[in-house]
């Protein structure tokens, strides 16, 4: 039952719901069913975050998924819409590989993954998922190789160089 939608609230975050799951408990009586939702919430500017919820009604399990994603965001450095080097990211049995885009070239990326850059406004990256293509493990592992993302004002402080030293710029 997998569920694509978008929607804002009033603090201007967008909210996308990536998969809803009707989840059945056996119990002496019968079964007891209930409905899980997993969501992305970003701001188009780098801050992104997810969450899930757990409830006997759809709505209360999204709005309970969107509250835990807003308590849950992480600032991701981009440049010009895309990000600034090849990265990789891997939570269970999946691996998703990431790398920059030139403007133009759109977001080359399937289903959760691309909610996620929607979310957080990347608009120009090339992504791939490996493994599992469970819609949590994939969020999760998005969001692990977003966290391995390094400015050049991150790599140049950490080497003692400058930000020119570490682009290679004046150095032809």
């Amino acid at each position: 039952m997998a569920k694509h939608e978008t929607e804002e609230r009033g603090d201007g975050l967008i909210e996308k719901m990536v998969a809803v799951n009707r989840v059945t408990k056996v119990v002496k009586g019968g079964r007891i069913m209930a409905f899980s939702a997993l969501t992305v919430v970003g701001d188009g500017d780098g801050r992104v975050g997810m969450g899930k919820g757990k409830s006997k009604e759809v709505p209360v399990a999204v709005q309970k998924a969107m509250d835990q994603a807003r308590r849950n965001l992480i600032k991701v450095p981009l440049k010009n819409g895309t990000i600034h080097h090849e990265v990789t990211g891997k939570h269970g049995a999946t691996k998703v590989f990431m790398q920059p885009a030139k403007e133009g070239n759109g977001v080359k990326a399937g289903g959760p993954m691309r909610l996620v850059f929607d979310a957080m406004g990347i608009h120009n990256i090339s992504a791939k998922v490996h493994g599992s293509t469970n819609p949590y493990n994939i969020v999760r592992a998005t969001l692990d190789a977003l966290q391995k993302l390094y400015t050049p004002a991150d790599i140049a402080a950490k080497r003692g160089l400058t930000v020119a030293d570490i682009l290679g710029e004046g150095h032809e």
